[in-house]
């Protein structure tokens, strides 16, 4: 597990509407987090998953 501070220089605010049950579901998953982490920090953290999982081309 890492811990992210928020990012400070070379940054740029994203505002992005979701589905309350994904909201929830980011909330949920949050709370299994040693740290509780905020929800744009627990975004964060998903989508630098996302973007270190193979692209689907480099499969098979």
């Amino acid at each position: 597990s890492f811990t992210m501070a928020p990012p400070k220089k070379d940054t740029e605010a994203l505002t992005v509407r979701l589905p309350r049950e994904l909201i929830e579901a980011i909330d949920d998953r949050r709370r299994l987090e040693k740290d509780l982490p905020t929800r744009p920090e627990m975004i964060r953290r998903a989508l630098v998953q996302w973007l270190e999982m193979p692209k689907p081309e480099d499969e098979g």
